[in-house]
């Protein structure tokens, strides 16, 4: 059999992007073949378990127990189903599986599903996906149209797949980021943001130094930065070859923004990148680490002041300047830093504050 009906393989292709997922396909197939049901079942990447689709008005069944090795507690294995072959009910059930059958009568005849046409496809990574269709009398017309369909399933389930793939990723480093109290976004020539990682408004609402302005534009709160990052941006957008330049917003807490051409090639609709900005932003205050210290490792607060300058990599004699002590004053903090903190010199206090619990505070 041709197939012919543009509509119903626009909406096979459509459906990884529809919510609930293939709903318009669904609904398109059902219609085709003027039967009540049409379902699609796979097995997920990165989960356990079957995910069962269908169209209304019937409600969704347990697919897995004609399509999955021993979902229901029958002792007869599930009968393997080749693929890209259509199978009717009466070949997926053994007649001597009275626990299949059982459920047959139970669930699928009520319903008004005497008959069943199923085709299983198997994507490139492994996911398995069946499609099938049920109602009281099913011609051949509708094994032919589960036959046409088959091949387009397999690639939808590919495109699927591969854009799970990059959502689990996606999802992944966007977590990381949010932990290092870092990310990202791209801007277009006029400085609007095209794309950004999930915890940059976070960083936004955290100091105000750089907001979302209108038309999506990101306006930092200084005039005179605005105006630097607007002919940064325009000159990235001309020579995509130029120095990035960094930025630091904020001391305390602090904040530091650096400014690159996007070199990465863009196929999305829309403006192209012209710059990618990272942030990276501290969540507390100075005070709010100092405080920190003191709870932690039993520290004074002025020596817990010294603590986070050195921890910062400031040299002993300019700490004390910054605090208003002298060289001296401070070395003497500092001995009874090390010996509170079980540090035996200024790179292992770095490493014992990097590592303690200040590290995610």
């Amino acid at each position: 059999m041709r197939l012919d009906d543009s509509s119903l393989l626009a909406s096979l292709h459509d459906g990884m992007f529809q919510q609930p997922l293939w709903h318009d396909f669904l609904e398109r197939l059902r219609g085709r073949l003027q039967a009540p049901y049409a379902g699609l079942a796979f097995d997920p990447p990165h989960e356990t378990g079957l995910v069962a689709l269908h169209a209304r008005p019937v409600t969704s069944l347990n697919l897995g127990n004609i399509f999955t090795e021993n979902n229901l507690e029958s002792s007869k294995p599930r009968r393997p189903m080749r693929e890209g072959r259509v199978y009717a009910l009466g070949e997926l059930i053994d007649p001597d599986d009275a626990v299949r059958n059982a459920w047959r009568e139970e669930e699928l005849l009520p319903i008004g599903i005497e008959d069943l046409r199923a085709v299983r496809v198997v994507e490139e990574s492994g996911v398995n996906a069946w499609l099938c269709c049920g109602g009281r009398h099913l011609s051949s017309s509708a094994t032919s149209l589960l036959t046409a369909l088959a091949p387009h399933l397999r690639i939808a389930m590919r495109g699927f797949v591969a854009l799970e793939r990059e959502r689990l990723r996606s999802s992944l480093a966007s977590e990381a980021f949010g932990r290092l109290n870092f990310g990202w976004l791209t801007l277009d020539a006029q400085c609007r943001i095209l794309d950004m990682t999930a915890h940059v408004d976070q960083l936004f609402q955290r100091n105000g130094l750089l907001r979302r302005g209108r038309y999506d534009r990101l306006t930092p709160a200084s005039p005179d930065l605005d105006r630097e990052l607007t002919a940064l941006v325009k000159r990235f957008a001309q020579h995509a070859d130029a120095r990035p330049h960094a930025v630091n917003l904020s001391r305390d807490p602090r904040m530091d923004m650096l400014v690159a051409p996007f070199r990465g090639a863009s196929v999305a609709a829309g403006n192209a990148p012209a710059a990618i900005v990272y942030l990276s932003g501290d969540r507390s205050s100075q005070a709010d680490r100092c405080e920190q210290l003191v709870e932690l490792f039993g520290l004074l607060p002025s020596e817990a002041r010294l603590a986070w300058e050195i921890a910062q990599g400031i040299p002993i004699a300019e700490a004390a300047a910054n605090l208003n002590l002298t060289v001296e004053t401070a070395r003497n903090y500092s001995k009874k830093i090390y010996a509170k903190m079980g540090a035996r010199g200024q790179a292992e206090l770095v490493r014992i504050i990097l590592s303690s619990v200040l590290a995610i505070a």
